[in-house]
C-alpha cells in the first residue's frame, strides 16, 4: 500500500501529467481549426462548381 501512495505522490509532483493534458488540448484545438478550414474550403469550392455548372447550361 505504501508503494501505491508513493507512486501517486510521485505522479502528482511530476509534470508529465499536465504536459500531456496541455498537448491533448492543443491537438483538439488544431483538429477543430482544421475541420473548420476544410468545411470553408469545401463550401467555397461547391459554390464555384455550381457557378460553372450554371454557366454551362
Amino acid at each position: 500500500m505504501m508503494n501505491f501512495v508513493k507512486s501517486v505522490k510521485r505522479f502528482l509532483k511530476s509534470e508529465d501529467g499536465p504536459t500531456a493534458v496541455e498537448y491533448a488540448v492543443m491537438l483538439a484545438l488544431i483538429v477543430i481549426v482544421c475541420l473548420a478550414a476544410i468545411q470553408a474550403v469545401g463550401t467555397n469550392a461547391n459554390l464555384k462548381f455550381e457557378k460553372v455548372r450554371d454557366a454551362l447550361t
